[in-house]
């Protein structure tokens, strides 16, 4: 006789409490087993937490928002986590603070924070507030569930009825709904969207939105002007910075953008990335005493978290080389060492060790050995893999050798190679010319190959408007072949796409345009600092769980937090933040 199948027991509800105080952390852990949470770490130290956050997927995170020890704050922690893309869209994260300054609050709001707990409170408030915190994320499951089936489209469209018909949560599927479209390269609607919500109701992430929209659409003036005047309304918005500075970058306001970054990471003083953004533009602006400073902090605080750029320590090789210090280039081999165990098959770490390594062997007078190692990363110049990046480092080494008395023949030559492959904008061309600083002709130099491409594009448009637009492709196309770079490439193919229909080498043209596509590789398309893979600032983080991670966990609110579902208008806490896999 066959036997009723037990019902499967509900997964366990997985929680994260971080405070350095024994007695809040108890007093916390009792309240989350009552409330029916089943599992629960906890972490002394931000740190810790982090190092947690970044390998398990929790339901609930509460989290101090102060902690006396080394300067470290919740507000940081959660600042970093959703700039790298580790809290997934099932996560509620609360601050937990006895004090809260409007300033503080509203910065949290805007780093899509699920709620606030001001000290003390009750276990009936604690469970209300977690209880509207997850009523939110069933609401808006819909959208989700078509994010995390690729379907992008269609979520967009889903934030937009939301938010067009006012049902619950309609500003929060309006920031996720601009977001997406962001992603999807529609930035006029995206815009259209924010100053929707600006109409609405003034927000500054709605704000914030329409600039980073302005960027997107190749206007980084107009962006400029709406930032300023968004930091005259508050001046203490961090992420208003951030955009800021990017923006500086892409014109190439460096002096500018160095007092945005120092702005921005003075306002929050332990974030690894704004340390590393002020960093990076201080080594590049010639401030190595400045950039030492700062890098070693961000390496400190982050290097072995998934926040921290490697090239960061590259450049911190640099500015300990420039001051002779034989311990610091030492300390940065060792770490490079440990990143190597953990990412050995990372063609990128591999780079960046050898650069680091030549920089050693000339600190250490061993120059036949550097020269030899910088000749092996020269020949590397014309494959597709050696990036932007790899180019102002190897420009950055040719420059030390040049200004340590090394005569390399070849030197002049590479260095033009790499400004004819990436001085595509003024931005790009002056990172790179400010990473040759230290032998300035290899800065001129760099500065010239802009000039020479912006003449090739000039006479290609002349011969393309004069009626023969297939001689004006061809023409981008050699100079492309001869110098790998990307911006020919991209000319052409608008030239070809705007008169193919009028071209009879049309489809022989498009194949040439295919096949040179690939020996370039990809080039940014305007100046970064480091590897921009981390959300953009202002914006949700969106994000499409892969297989592997299997569906998101939603375990069910209290059953009396759903009584008034019906009533629920937008809450004043921003929710929680979501990634989403590069389109």
């Amino acid at each position: 006789m066959a036997t009723e199948k037990e019902p499967s027991a509900p997964p366990p509800i997985l929680a994260l409490v971080v405070d350095s105080n024994a007695t809040s952390r108890s007093i916390l852990v009792s309240q989350l087993r009552e409330y029916g949470v089943n599992r629960i770490v906890q972490c002394t130290r931000v740190q810790d937490a982090r190092n947690r956050l970044e390998h398990t997927v929790f339901d609930y995170v509460l989290c101090e928002q102060y902690f006396g020890e080394g300067g470290y704050s919740g507000q940081t922690l959660l600042d970093d986590l959703r700039r790298a893309q580790l809290l997934p869209f099932s996560t509620v994260f609360f601050m937990v603070t006895s004090e809260a300054s409007y300033a503080a609050v509203a910065e949290a709001a805007e780093s899509a924070l699920d709620g606030y707990l001001l000290k003390p409170f009750t276990p009936s408030a604690l469970f209300e507030r977690l209880g509207l915190a997850r009523l939110r994320k069933v609401h808006l499951k819909p959208i989700f569930d078509a994010i995390e089936a690729e379907d992008f489209e269609g979520a967009a469209r889903l934030c937009v009825e939301r938010f067009e018909s006012r049902k619950p949560y309609w500003l929060y599927a309006a920031r996720i709904g601009s977001e997406l479209l962001l992603r999807l390269g529609r930035h006029d609607e995206a815009r259209t969207l924010f100053e929707a919500v600006i109409d609405a109701r003034a927000l500054p992430w709605a704000k914030l939105g329409v600039a980073r929209a302005q960027i997107e659409s190749g206007q980084a003036v107009r962006a400029i002007t709406t930032l300023q005047e968004l930091i005259g309304e508050d001046a203490s918005f961090a992420d208003a910075y951030d955009v800021l500075g990017r923006a500086q970058v892409e014109l190439g306001n460096f002096s500018q953008a160095i007092e945005t970054y120092r702005t921005a990471s003075g306002l929050t003083p332990d974030s690894v990335v704004r340390l590393q953004k002020l960093g990076m533009m201080s080594y590049y602006m010639g401030d190595r005493e400045g950039a030492t400073k700062t890098l070693a902090r961000a390496a400190v605080l982050g290097i072995d978290s998934k926040l921290f750029d490697f090239q960061s320590l590259v450049l911190l090789a640099f500015a300990y080389f420039a001051e002779n210090d034989r311990k610091g280039i030492e300390r940065c081999m060792a770490d490079f060492a440990r990143i190597l165990e953990r990412h050995h098959s990372s063609a990128r770490v591999q780079r960046f060790t050898e650069v680091a390594r030549a920089l050693q062997l000339i600190q250490q007078r061993q120059f036949s050995q550097a020269v030899e190692s910088v000749r092996a990363m020269a020949r590397e110049i014309t494959t597709s893999g050696f990036d932007f990046e790899a180019a102002c480092n190897l420009g950055s080494l040719l420059s030390v050798l040049a200004a340590t008395s090394i005569d390399l023949p070849e030197g002049d030559n590479w260095v033009r190679a790499l400004g004819m492959r990436y001085a595509n904008t003024r931005g790009l061309t002056e990172l790179m010319a400010n990473a040759c600083s230290l032998h300035e002709p290899y800065a001129t130099t760099v500065r010239d190959c802009l000039q020479h491409i912006n003449k090739t594009a000039e006479a290609a448009m002349a011969q393309s408007l004069a009626g023969n637009p297939a001689g004006a492709v061809r023409a981008l196309l050699r100079e492309a072949e001869r110098t790998l770079n990307s911006k020919l490439v991209d000319m052409s193919q608008q030239v070809l796409l705007r008169h193919s229909a009028r071209m009879e080498t049309a489809d022989a043209l498009q194949a040439d345009v295919d096949a040179l596509r690939q020996r370039v590789g990809n080039a940014p398309a305007r100046a970064i600092l480091g590897q921009e893979n981390e959300r953009r600032p202002g914006g949700v983080v969106l994000r499409v769980r892969g297989a592997a991670e299997g569906p998101a966990r939603i375990p069910p609110p209290p059953k009396d937090s759903l009584a008034n579902a019906a009533d629920l208008t937008d809450p004043p806490d921003p929710a929680a933040q979501l990634r989403l896999r590069p389109v």
